[in-house]
């Protein structure tokens, strides 16, 4: 509006402005002013040629001192006073440089700007202070009087105290502010998604009598490639950026097909279960992949939104990376199953694989035993490095003979084991054949100590105990060994 009056006691008013019971009593802080002096300043600048003004005060900031300057205040109501804490208009106007201040300014040349334009009003949100320095958020309208237009001599301001909603807007934008900083700095992937869709065909498939939700995904699995087309991601924050290799949310959003893919179905379904029956919150493991192509492991918090609960229309999913663990998790799990030099399973795998085929076969169950030969006197002789090296070459070709089902474990020192199953004594000794073969390219590629075994196998009969097959093919692997041990150098077995 404007900084101070420079005549704070105008002359007689009409009979009619002092006298008004409206103005008076009026429920808005009314003011009456004279703008007639920022006329004639308007019509000094017009004749240098000024034809916009808010370029013109942009340039020249202390001309909008002056225009405020030549308003004069004429009379203010009731509610003026009590808004802003004065005794009378003689008060609030010896102080009126307290209630017009600071980033004032800024919104008085858009006023001005306004009546320079020819309008006969003018409208603004600024800031005004009671004398007391307590600060007012005020909406102002003015409006010029009926018959003044042309000197601007009588400008009716009417100034609405709209503290609490300002204060209130504030507080949300503060808020809101608030909230989008921590979405976009969390430290896990946070994606705003839309499932609306989803909730209305899962709605239609309810609506045809269906009860059973997973047998329904079992017969109809293009329900769940379906579904997982219509997601809409309405937003994701910057780890999410950093988690699937993305430059920017565009390109992230382009290539979902390469983020949700195979076996993101199988949990993605699992989710849509958990949607049927009610659940709209619930975390599971999941595996997305990067836009490079790289698995990513992720720990899934699915909520839906307070207030979306019936149409899903707003929903929240977090993925917090566990690639890392889940790597820590494989590798331990694959040290309690194998054996770290020969990378070749270990004895607890083999008890149990054993006991497993106890129970559940296929039979026939084909054992053989091996023996690395010579590795005492390797160890002995070249020392204990030049023995791992031979046990990482026996390891080498056992695994290359077995492919699941069939298991190749380190059972002892220098001692090894094969169990096939549904294999009879025939398919057992193709596989002693084929180590025979390995072994000697082994060989041919390796300097250094020759490697050799000494093999043993048996076929498990109908209600033998496999405890007793593995002592069986235990005697034959002896049996040959104390062959290699009597026969001389030229007549050593292949094995």
């Amino acid at each position: 509006m404007f900084l101070k009056s420079t005549d704070p006691t105008p002359g007689p008013l009409p009979e009619l402005e002092v006298a008004d019971p409206t103005f008076e009593l009026a429920p808005i802080a009314l003011w009456l002013e004279d703008f007639s002096g920022v006329q004639a300043l308007f019509d000094e600048w017009r004749a240098q040629g000024v034809t916009a003004l808010r370029p013109h005060l942009a340039e020249h900031p202390a001309r909008v001192r002056d225009c405020a300057g030549r308003i004069r205040i004429l009379k203010v109501n009731r509610r003026t006073l009590a808004l802003f804490g004065a005794d009378d208009l003689a008060h609030l106007v010896a102080n009126i440089d307290r209630v017009f201040r600071d980033d004032m300014l800024r919104t008085h040349v858009e006023e001005l700007a306004q009546l320079f334009d020819g309008r006969t009003g003018f409208f603004s949100n600024t800031v005004n202070y009671t004398l007391a320095g307590r600060r007012l958020d005020i909406q102002l309208n003015g409006t010029v009087l009926p018959g003044h237009e042309a000197r601007l001599d009588r400008v009716l301001v009417a100034t609405e105290d709209v503290t609490a909603r300002e204060t209130a807007r504030r507080q949300v934008e503060q808020a809101e502010h608030h909230a989008r900083g921590l979405f976009e700095h969390s430290p896990c992937s946070l994606w705003v998604e839309d499932f609306s869709t989803i909730r209305q065909l899962m709605d239609e498939v309810r609506a045809r009598g269906i009860e059973d939700f997973r047998v329904f995904t079992d017969v109809h699995p293009e329900f769940v490639e379906r579904c997982i087309s219509e997601i809409r991601v309405i937003d994701v924050n910057r780890q999410t950026l950093d988690m699937f290799g993305a430059p920017d949310k565009a390109t992230l959003l382009r290539n979902l097909g390469t983020v949700f893919r195979d076996d993101m179905m199988r949990s993605f379904r699992e989710q849509l279960v958990d949607l049927w029956n009610g659940r709209l919150m619930h975390q599971r493991e999941a595996v997305n992949y990067t836009l490079a192509g790289d698995e990513v492991h992720v720990h899934l918090q699915f909520s839906v939104l307070p207030g979306h609960e019936r149409d899903w229309a707003l929903v929240q999913v977090a993925l917090t990376d566990i690639t890392a663990r889940k790597k820590a998790e494989a590798y331990l799990e694959y040290l309690g199953k194998h054996d770290v030099l020969t990378r070749l399973h270990n004895r607890s795998f083999y008890a149990d694989e054993l006991n497993r085929l106890e129970r559940k076969g296929p039979f026939p169950v084909t054992v053989i035993i091996v023996d690395l030969n010579e590795l005492k006197s390797v160890n002995d002789q070249l020392g204990h490095a030049a023995g791992d090296a031979l046990l990482r070459r026996a390891g080498e070709v056992l695994g290359k003979v077995v492919e699941p089902p069939r298991c190749a474990a380190r059972i002892g020192g220098d001692e090894f084991a094969l169990l096939l199953p549904a294999t009879d004594a025939e398919g057992g000794r193709a596989v002693i054949e084929n180590i025979g073969k390995l072994m000697e390219l082994n060989n041919q590629f390796y300097t250094g100590p020759r490697l050799s075994f000494a093999v043993g196998l048996a076929t498990s009969q109908p209600g033998e105990r496999l405890e007793n097959v593995v002592k069986r093919a235990d005697l034959d692997m002896y049996a040959m060994k104390r062959q290699l041990a009597g026969a001389p150098a030229a007549a050593t077995p292949t094995l």
